[in-house]
């Protein structure tokens, strides 16, 4: 079955990285009990650049937990854990293999849609503190995807994701990656 495992919100942070001063809203916390899932953002969730991310078609990133080993086996020294990537939701039994673009699910009080795959920006280096964390992230296509909200309602850890549209064109996460990043 596919689950909601952990729920993640963070307010955006400065950093330094190569020597500027750069606002990332990429940290996030899990937290307990549920949590209203609105049009633009879970609850007490902000974006530090909304060109890049948030909005309605980007309220929610989604990534599953069955990457999360793959991640301790590249980069050992790092003390993973859920929202690690500045994910919203991490999931599990569904992936950029098997949810397609379109697809809509209900989960806890809302109803959701996928809208497209995350885009490695040069913050997901800042996270990792590694130089090559964006081009191994590409290439390994583990890239998560975001969710737009059709209905408000609230979500908590534990919720099960019931399918209840498939994308009309059928292109998964994946392949709608791919074919972005060409």
């Amino acid at each position: 079955s596919m689950k909601l495992l952990s729920v993640q919100v963070g307010r955006p942070r400065t950093v330094r990285w190569h020597g500027k001063v750069v606002s990332t809203g990429i940290y996030k916390e899990p937290v307990e009990g549920r949590l209203p899932l609105q049009l633009f953002n879970l609850k007490g969730d902000e974006q530090a650049d909304l060109t890049v991310h948030g909005g309605r078609e980007k309220a929610v990133y989604v990534y599953p937990s069955e990457h999360y080993p793959f991640w301790r086996k590249e980069y050992p020294d790092l003390p993973f854990h859920p929202g690690w990537f500045g994910e919203n939701f991490t999931v599990e039994g569904m992936d950029e293999r098997t949810v397609c673009i379109g697809d809509q699910f209900r989960i806890g009080g809302a109803l959701v849609v996928v809208t497209q795959p995350r885009m490695p920006c040069f913050k997901l280096g800042i996270r990792l503190g590694k130089p090559d964390a964006v081009k191994r992230f590409h290439a390994s296509g583990r890239c998560g995807f975001y969710l737009g909200v059709l209905q408000e309602g609230e979500v908590g850890p534990g919720d099960l994701w019931e399918q209840v549209a498939r994308g009309d064109e059928q292109m998964t996460v994946i392949e709608s990656y791919r074919l972005m990043t060409q």
